[in-house]
């Protein structure tokens, strides 16, 4: 599956603003590869639970996270980004 969009909320891009510079780096990359291929073993793609059951999460490094949800096949939004705490 191939991504054709990808829309970002302004929560999304506010928390992306302030990322340090090499994460912001690695986002790109990881961007990148989540167009080609969402699910890639290099992201750890992952669907979320609980009040989030519809929401899914890929990894920029460890400790930092895209949360995204599908709109269609191959349109996305990015909700968030960064640490664990983007969860709550």
């Amino acid at each position: 599956m191939r991504i054709e969009t990808i829309e970002t909320t302004a929560r999304f891009d506010k928390h992306y603003k302030k990322l340090p510079k090499r994460i912001n780096e690695l986002a790109k990359e990881k961007e990148f590869i989540f167009r080609e291929n969402p699910f890639d073993a290099r992201l750890d793609t992952h669907k979320l639970h609980g009040k989030e059951k519809d929401t899914w999460a890929f990894s920029i490094i460890r400790a930092y996270r895209i949360k995204f949800i599908f709109l269609n096949g191959s349109h996305v939004l990015f909700l968030d980004v960064g640490t664990h705490e983007i969860y709550k």
